[in-house]
């Protein structure tokens, strides 16, 4: 019974990477602590959840160094992505749901059309920091992947 609840957390945490508002990679890597705690972490466990711990940390940095790096290169200020962060918070709560996305790039654009006058100039570095939070998303997907997988092999050698 352990072991269903923590793959369905799992599977939870892994759609999450994808899906705003649900916190992917912590959900999977608490699934995974669980189920030491639980069942008792012993050699192999104590191996794997090491492993699950350090692709946790790789992914949480990959969420903010990816759209960042990708967002510069394409020409956004970080004052123009913290503008989008406090946006996306803000439409959060004006448009449930959506307004997350929406609010991030009104954000955006506004910052780089303030910062460069050109609506052309912003809306690249807009679709650059969007282009960056996929990509981002993406490298989550695979490693809240690598995460299960690696607590699926601890399940199967215990």
């Amino acid at each position: 019974m352990v072991v269903v609840l923590v793959g369905v957390a799992m599977a939870v945490g892994v759609v999450g990477t994808v899906v705003p508002l649900v916190p992917g990679l912590a959900l999977v890597w608490g699934a995974a602590l669980a189920y030491g705690l639980i069942e008792g972490f012993g050699r192999i466990g104590t191996a794997a959840f090491a492993v699950v711990t350090a692709l946790a940390v790789a992914g949480v940095l990959a969420g903010w160094v990816v759209p960042t790096r990708v967002a510069g290169a394409g020409g956004a200020a970080r004052s123009s992505i913290l503008l989008g962060a406090v946006a996306a918070v803000v439409g959060f709560f004006v448009i449930p749901v959506v307004g997350l996305v929406v609010g991030g790039v009104a954000g955006v654009y506004v910052g780089e059309l303030q910062r460069t006058g050109s609506g052309a100039a912003a809306w690249r570095a807009t679709r650059a920091t969007l282009a960056g939070f996929g990509l981002a998303a993406l490298v989550q997907l695979g490693v809240a992947l690598a995460m299960a997988a690696t607590w699926a092999v601890w399940v199967l050698a215990t």
